[in-house]
């Protein structure tokens, strides 16, 4: 049977179980784990910690933490997955912990983790690119094998990759949650991905906000070979939105110029003369 294309639907025990285990030794020192190498988890919620750290004090941990002998520290074992839970568990003041012992290499700890974390929807967007990456980097996967091994589309996979051209700041803007995996998706490709994310942020766009506001920016670059100021396409993004219609500011460089509104019914058309009235 194809190991490869089950993937990501086996879960974690049938990846265990193409490994060699070890029973006899059911639980270890919580000293005696270190984190997983090829993790590719960088943040762990403060609030989710917490919430684990209390529900193992009440209860334990229920589910093993899957560890393997380390090569560098003869005495420690590496965790393959369940960092998060051996994090908690320091916090909750448990001395040992419940494992599985596998006998697992770099390649299959590193599949480890990222089933685990894919499965439960722990990895920020980058974080899975990043998984996927180093299958392809260090352990020579292409897009079509993980695409089989995550059960996921080969399109999908493709796009999460593409997260990872993005520019450093805006990259850094995922990685602390402030902008969203579907703010992530409109930004990749455009030349001006910072500037964008800025006004994401500043003006806190949703994600279809946010995608008006990219088509603002390529149909002002088709209709005209001057290009407008950035700060005025912001501002008929941020006119757009408070009001609810499409609006156009032509401004030339004496600061004169002409707003349109655009009306599709007589509504619409009310709507403005009544907006305009309350103010005038």
């Amino acid at each position: 049977m194809d190991k490869i294309k089950k993937g990501l639907g086996r879960g974690l025990s049938s990846l265990i179980g193409e490994t060699k285990v070890e029973t006899k030794k059911n639980h270890l020192s919580i000293s005696d784990l270190i984190p997983n190498r090829y993790q590719p988890r960088k943040i762990f919620d403060e609030t989710n910690l917490e919430e684990l750290s209390n529900s193992i004090k009440e209860r334990g941990i229920i589910q093993p933490i899957v560890v393997r002998k380390s090569d560098d520290q003869k005495s420690k074992f590496e965790i393959i997955a369940g960092e998060r839970r051996w994090l908690a568990a320091q916090r909750a003041g448990v001395h040992s912990v419940p494992v599985v012992i596998t006998e697992a290499d770099d390649l299959k700890s590193l599949e480890f983790a990222i089933v685990e974390n894919v499965q439960r929807h722990d990895l920020n967007p980058l974080e899975e690119a990043q998984g996927y990456k180093r299958l392809i980097d260090d352990f020579a996967y292409d897009q079509e094998k993980v695409s089989r091994f995550i059960g996921k589309s080969r399109s999908y996979i493709t796009n999460s990759l593409r997260l990872l051209t993005l520019p450093e700041d805006v990259i850094k803007l995922i990685e602390t949650q402030k902008l969203t995996a579907g703010h992530a998706k409109i930004l990749v490709g455009l030349d001006n991905a910072s500037f964008v994310a800025t006004k994401i942020i500043e003006k806190k766009l949703s994600v279809r906000q946010a995608e008006n506001f990219v088509k603002i920016f390529k149909n002002r670059k088709q209709k005209s070979k001057d290009s407008k100021d950035t700060n005025i396409i912001a501002l008929e993004l941020s006119v757009s939105n408070k009001i609810g219609l499409n609006v156009e500011i032509k401004n030339n460089k004496r600061n004169k110029g002409k707003i349109s509104f655009e009306y599709r019914d007589l509504d619409q058309l009310n709507k403005i003369i009544d907006i305009i009235k309350s103010y005038y």
